[in-house]
């Protein structure tokens, strides 16, 4: 069961030039629009641990209650695999330790799902030990959340784990039952692998995804030698939801119908086709919940739901 329409507030944080509005305004806006919750981007100049107190928490957890919504989720950004090759700078301890602040910031505002990505690969070090880094990082970082009654939630963004396969071993690896799978269809989609044997995998260890769609750009170089031209790797432009190449209707019903239970969440996280404009913005949040509640109405009546 889909637990919740969710927006994510990177979309309104003016990262890619786009029309920009404080993490108090974007709460309105997501009220208004319809959303049941909101995903807050946990770095300047949204939620950032630097910025919030917990006076600051109290009055914005207020807030989300005056406006009849929820926070679900606190979007951390990490990468446990950074800097390896300075070894004497603690920089798996300094990301533990904000993980386990915006584990606390989460709970204060009544979320309980903090996300996190794994590492990007470093040629400083062998795979095999960046992956025991990650895996010792996560399990770390789950132990400590658990002391606020929060999950860390591994988003497949990052190069380690980011296929369906490593990650579901990553989480086994782990084994933390407070570190879980926020796992999206985008990645897998661009992959080129199957869509609905990577959500069948990991659709268990699931309890948020994000969505968002897109279409591909073919892209040439032209090679005067040969006098033709020399195919590049297609760019990716962010579209409406009922627009873009990835399948998620067979993405979610696969979910649902393998043991998913958590919230979906849609983010506008690059640069949208038909500009930045507040406008432009509102109409693709509006779009998102058109398409998923069209989407929920054609689930309840399809024969996998019974």
């Amino acid at each position: 069961m889909i637990q919740g329409s969710i927006l994510h507030s990177v979309s309104y944080s003016g990262s890619w030039g786009q029309h920009f509005l404080t993490v108090e305004e974007f709460i309105d806006k997501a009220a208004a629009l319809g959303y049941d919750g909101v995903m807050l981007m946990a770095k300047r100049p949204h939620f950032s641990v630097l910025d919030w107190n917990a006076d600051a928490r109290l009055k914005l957890r207020e807030r989300l209650e005056q406006r009849g919504i929820a926070c679900t989720c606190v979007a951390g950004y990490t990468n446990f695999t950074a800097d390896l090759e300075h070894g004497d700078i603690p920089q798996r301890e300094m990301q533990i330790r904000h993980v386990t602040d915006l584990a606390q910031m989460a709970h204060d505002l009544g979320a309980t799902i903090v996300r996190v990505f794994t590492g990007y690969e470093s040629p400083a070090a062998a795979p095999q030990a960046q992956w025991k880094i990650v895996v010792e990082t996560l399990r770390e970082c789950a132990r400590r959340a658990a002391d606020f009654a929060v999950t860390i939630g591994v988003q497949n963004h990052h190069d380690l784990a980011c296929g369906y396969e490593s990650l579901d071993e990553l989480l086994a690896e782990v084994d933390e039952p407070n570190c879980r799978a926020m796992f999206d269809a985008w990645a897998p989609a661009l992959q080129g692998v199957d869509l609905i044997a990577a959500a069948s995998r990991l659709a268990a260890r699931t309890v948020h995804t994000t969505i968002a769609n897109y279409q591909l750009r073919p892209r040439y170089r032209y090679v005067p030698s040969l006098v033709n031209y020399e195919k590049l790797t297609p760019a990716v432009q962010a579209v409406p939801m009922d627009e873009g190449f990835i399948d998620y209707p067979a993405f979610l019903s696969t979910l649902l119908g393998a043991g998913f239970h958590g919230t979906v969440a849609y983010e506008m996280c690059s640069p949208l086709r038909g500009g930045g404009s507040m406008e432009n913005l509102d109409a693709y949040a509006r779009k998102f919940l058109e398409w998923i509640r069209t989407y929920r109405v054609a689930a309840a009546t399809a024969p996998y739901s019974r």
